[in-house]
């Protein structure tokens, strides 16, 4: 998704959402915000711009999807725009109800509706919704008389979005497309925003499924393949290495073709194939065999594929290419290990 001349900020409703736990309270908006067009503007670039990651959402619920609360309001909106302000008031008691972990903090809450936004070359209205939690001190200063003078004031940064979601008006039957950023929290404090009052869960699309066969290859390779079979640092650097080079080589994804050329002994890859089952029990999803590649899941993904051998704290060896050119052995004289690297050219 991107920001273009073209998005425009139809309809602005804000709240403030306290903590529940400490029964800090809501504190309501009359009525939407009427706004001049520099300022329009600057929110436009202050909700969107960090947007940038292309994994997507949908909102669910286990039960019923029409269950899920935010996606109830967010269809209400979708249906009639001129709703928001009502829906926005639901919208803001639902966020209070799931503000109960102790570092939750008193914010603004924006419930917004967007125009003309593009998603994968797509033109679509979008709900955004959005809490600032976070003030930061602003120097201001005056001029007086021959000199200035210097004041201060709390305020939102406009280049620090805490916490938003934009809801696409598309895929209404699977919980609409969403895109969400949590930029404040981190660990349980942060499932309030997206597992309790979003309810979130990753959508099943190209960017997800390469993302995870990425991520089930490296988790075999660094994990379940040393228990299984005698195998050094250098040979599971080449089975990164041969993994990264499948997915940037190829557009389109099939499993056989992916562990034959990569793992080739039938018993590792009976290895992966028992691990892959135990891998989607445990994360309640399950593998496509083939799909398309999608190119910035795998470039997200490469810098956890750095093939790097760590030996003590002296050196780092980085692997890029042919295995047959590192060897592992050990000095008895010295009671201690070591590789020897074959190059034909040092720079």
């Amino acid at each position: 998704m991107m920001i273009t001349d073209d998005a425009v900020l139809s309809r602005l409703v804000i709240h403030k959402t306290g903590n529940k736990s400490r029964e800090e309270g809501i504190k309501f908006s009359k009525s939407p915000v009427q706004l001049s067009e520099a300022i329009r503007d600057l929110l436009i670039r202050y909700f969107l711009s960090p947007f940038k990651s292309p994994g997507y959402f949908n909102l669910f619920h286990e039960t019923d999807l029409s269950m899920n609360e935010v996606y109830h309001y967010a269809s209400a909106i979708f249906d009639d725009p001129g709703s928001i302000y009502l829906n926005s008031v639901n919208l803001a008691n639902h966020l209070y109800k799931c503000s109960v972990h102790p570092k939750v903090q008193a914010g603004e809450f924006f419930t917004v509706y967007f125009r003309q936004l593009m998603l994968d070359g797509e033109e679509l209205d979008a709900i955004g919704l959005f809490k600032s939690e976070s003030k930061e001190t602003f120097l201001k200063v005056f001029p007086e008389d021959d000199g200035f003078t210097v004041d201060h004031e709390e305020g939102i940064n406009i280049n620090r979005l805490d916490k938003g979601c934009l809801i696409f008006n598309t895929e209404r039957e699977n919980g609409f497309v969403v895109m969400s950023v949590d930029n404040l929290s981190k660990g349980n404090d942060a499932v309030y925003w997206m597992d309790n009052f979003l309810q979130l869960r990753q959508r099943n699309d190209e960017f997800f499924q390469t993302s995870q066969a990425l991520d089930l290859c490296h988790k075999f390779v660094t994990e379940k393949l040393p228990e299984s079979f005698e195998i050094d640092r250098a040979e599971q650097a080449e089975l990164l290495n041969r993994s990264m080079k499948f997915f940037k080589e190829n557009d389109s994804f099939q499993m056989q073709e992916f562990v034959g050329e990569v793992f080739e002994q039938p018993e590792v890859i009976e290895t992966f194939n028992d691990y892959r089952r135990d891998y989607e029990v445990e994360r309640q999803m399950s593998f496509s065999d083939d799909f398309d590649i999608s190119g910035q899941a795998v470039r997200k993904q490469a810098k956890f594929y750095r093939s790097v051998i760590k030996l003590d704290k002296n050196f780092h060896v980085y692997v890029h290419g042919n295995r047959d050119h590192i060897e592992k052995g050990f000095d008895e004289e010295r009671g201690m290990q070591y590789y020897k690297l074959f190059f034909k050219e040092e720079s």
